[in-house]
């Protein structure tokens, strides 16, 4: 009996111990990334660190036969943030038109595409792997946007001359879900019937590793996530709204998988107890 005790006790501790690191692994935390501002021409020299920036995206989505779409979407970065999303990190980042000589532009061209299903109201967007994502720097601020026709065209640039790729990459995954009846949406016009979050792989040029400095080599995944305007789902529509992205690696769990591998062992220790039994 009393080694029976020990056991239960030893599986209780072990238990214990395992919730806790699942619950620290599933914590909210952005990894961080240093950039090097003094590498875009016209830019004072200045490093910092952040872990999110923040944005605003245009998107046009084509809506196809068997409930397919396609997307193309242009975003510009806004800004930097820091200690997990929440504090602004002071920076020379500007918007098309500044007339700031220090300041620069930082904007991605996105194209993906995949399957949507509606039940009761509420449509639910799957992306499927393939397309392409590409970052650029714009070190005058003076590129003008060109909006395609539908979702299968990628979005044109003029006044572009001196813009130059950092970054690279092609969307793997990724879930939506529009629903108008939410209550910031409203019957027509709603600024939040919706979100979305996607994952796209991602390199640096050799000039993208001159802006993002650290860590070396750079996080090989790019997460976004953003809002959605209601639209209606048939031909081709216009779609804005906010978009932030962060960073991360394949070769790290992501927190749900731990806290699994967390309940498994659990489980493990249980099914040994009431076989001893």
């Amino acid at each position: 009996m009393n080694k029976l005790i020990k056991k239960s006790m030893m599986a209780a501790a072990v238990t214990g111990a395992l919730a806790l690191a699942s619950s620290a692994a599933m914590a909210q935390t952005f990894p961080y990334f240093t950039v090097n501002e003094g590498s875009v021409a016209g830019a004072n020299a200045n490093t910092f660190t952040a872990d999110k920036v923040t944005g605003n995206y245009t998107e046009v989505i084509s809506f196809g036969a068997n409930n397919s779409f396609n997307v193309s979407l242009l975003w510009n970065a806004g800004q930097f943030v820091t200690n997990n999303g929440a504090t602004p990190v002071p920076t020379q980042l500007g918007q098309t038109g500044s007339v700031v000589s220090q300041q620069y532009g930082l904007y991605a061209l996105y194209t993906g595409s995949g399957t949507y299903s509606m039940n009761n109201g509420t449509t639910s967007f799957n992306f499927t792997p393939g397309g392409a994502l590409s970052v650029y720097i714009d070190p005058n601020t003076n590129t003008m946007f060109n909006k395609p026709g539908n979702g299968s065209t990628a979005w044109t640039t003029t006044n572009s001359g001196d813009d130059y790729l950092i970054g690279t990459g092609m969307p793997t995954s990724g879930q939506g879900t529009l629903d108008p009846s939410l209550s910031t949406c409203g019957s027509s016009g709603g600024i939040n019937c919706g979100s979305f979050g996607s994952s796209t792989s991602f390199a640096l040029t050799a000039q993208g590793s001159q802006y993002f400095t650290s860590p070396n080599p750079f996080y090989n995944v790019s997460f976004q996530s953003g809002q959605f305007n209601n639209i209606p789902l048939s031909g081709t529509q216009t779609v804005n709204g906010s978009m932030d992205v962060i960073f991360g690696s394949t070769a790290v769990p992501e927190p749900a998988s731990v806290a699994l591998i967390g309940l498994g062992l659990m489980g493990l220790g249980l099914s040994r107890r009431k076989k001893q039994a």
